[in-house]
């Protein structure tokens, strides 16, 4: 059921990194895409003609769309406050409970970010950087085969921590109770039942009803990912979400039923879903092999689970621990579980995840929804450079430039010299006035 590799295997199959899009395109998709939208067109050509439609029409384009792609008849986009709190109230009391709790400890954890603004005195005069928040951001919530209320709290939740003014938020048609609750729990009053590229046109537009915001945020499937990639330098962006993914390095002291349970876990979000397993004890890869094959026959999306270990899991040997560590820095994984007896010693090793999980007890599925820190992290590799969702993504830093006199007579003929450098003679003009007047 998951392949076991060599390490030279692996880096030539389940390691290598691809660029985006390469291998995204399935036969189905192409199909689909072909059928909706006319022969020889691509995700990407489909999805330059929906944000076109949504720029020049409006909500117009919308209602089409979402007739069109998600088979739903839009009158009216916008979801009342009042239909969010009904979802919330209808939910079974335990799950309205251990939503709060996860929203507790979400907004405690970036609450605990610093952000702070400063002034010095040191160079002469004022200078310094000031923090302020984003004014309106949109955040995307991903409906599809799964809703992710999740996706919300640790999407919408640093938003506030920020202090954004206005959060509008997108999921596709119809819109989940569940994800109704989260919005409710999280006071958001903008909630609209808009998917995919349109959503994102919306939002980055604006439409007769939907406001235009400053920055997206959230990740969605490929058509989202397309319209992000599209719209770059027109609104701000958290990044370019690919597939999931999860390593997990393991020794000899890790059960391995539980280690199945994460990958299984991990490939239960979609067939592209990555879930790859680095162990140094050969006797533990041919037991987690035999329970992944045992706990699938237990799971609801097992034809999804099955699909995504067969296309981009897999469990590798390696020499030692050193060498796991070089792999997972190498991979960037988004998510990084250290199920080891010392995950304090190999996390020293290991510079580049979105996210790193120290033992068995702090396992990936807590990170997904209670731990804290917000779900929404690097993929790709970009994990190499990236970081996951926080408060600094929902504010700009803008710099404060008040020199004194003095400061400016002296640091003035290194402006100027430095203009004529660079054969800007206004700049340097601009600088030896001020000298000149200052005689």
């Amino acid at each position: 059921m998951i392949k076991r590799y060599t390490v030279q295997e692996a880096q030539e199959t389940i390691l290598r990194r691809r660029p985006p899009g390469r291998d995204s395109y399935s036969p189905a998709l192409i199909d689909r895409t072909e059928a909706l939208f006319g022969v020889g067109v691509t995700p990407l050509d489909a999805v330059r003609t929906i944000l076109a439609a949504v720029e020049a029409e409006g909500d117009q384009a919308l209602q089409r769309w979402s007739n069109l792609l998600d088979g739903v008849e839009l009158d009216d986009f916008a979801v009342p406050p009042k239909r969010m709190a009904a979802s919330f109230e209808i939910l079974p009391e335990a799950v309205r409970q251990s939503m709060q709790r996860s929203t507790d400890r979400i907004r405690a954890f970036h609450e605990r970010q610093p952000i702070t603004s400063w002034i010095s005195e040191e160079l002469g005069g004022q200078l310094g950087q000031r923090f302020t928040a984003i004014e309106r951001v949109g955040v995307y919530v991903p409906g599809g085969t799964a809703p992710l209320p999740s996706s919300l709290l640790m999407s919408v939740i640093p938003a506030h921590v920020a202090g954004v003014k206005q959060i509008v938020v997108c999921t596709p048609p119809p819109a989940h109770e569940s994800i109704l609750a989260a919005a409710h729990l999280c006071g958001v009053s903008d909630l609209f039942p808009i998917g995919g590229a349109q959503a994102i046109a919306a939002l980055a537009f604006g439409t007769e009803t939907i406001p235009k915001v400053d920055k997206i945020v959230g990740a969605g499937n490929l058509f989202v990912t397309l319209a992000k990639q599209q719209l770059y330098g027109l609104v701000g962006l958290d990044g370019l979400a690919g597939p999931t993914e999860t390593m997990v390095i393991a020794d000899a002291s890790a059960r391995p039923a539980w280690l199945a349970a994460d990958l299984l876990a991990q490939a239960e979000h979609d067939v592209q879903a990555t879930a790859i397993l680095l162990t140094t004890d050969r006797q533990q890869a041919g037991a987690v092999g035999d329970e992944v094959a045992c706990q699938l026959e237990k799971l609801s999306r097992r034809d999804i689970v099955a699909a995504s270990l067969e296309n981009r899991g897999g469990i590798i040997l390696v020499d030692s621990l050193d060498q796991a560590a070089e792999i997972a820095n190498d991979f960037a994984a988004e998510h990084l579980c250290l199920s080891v007896s010392d995950p304090e010693a190999l996390l020293a090793k290991i510079d580049h995840a979105g996210g790193f999980f120290l033992g068995e007890h702090s396992y990936e599925v807590l990170g997904d929804y209670v731990a804290g820190p917000s779900h929404v992290m690097p993929t790709g590799g970009t994990a190499r450079f990236a970081s996951p969702l926080n408060v600094l993504d929902f504010v700009k830093l803008s710099s404060i430039i008040s020199l004194d006199p003095q400061t400016a007579r002296e640091v003035g003929p290194d402006a100027t010299l430095l203009a004529q450098t660079e054969q800007l003679t206004g700049h340097a003009a601009a600088a030896q006035a001020r000298l000149e007047e200052t005689v």
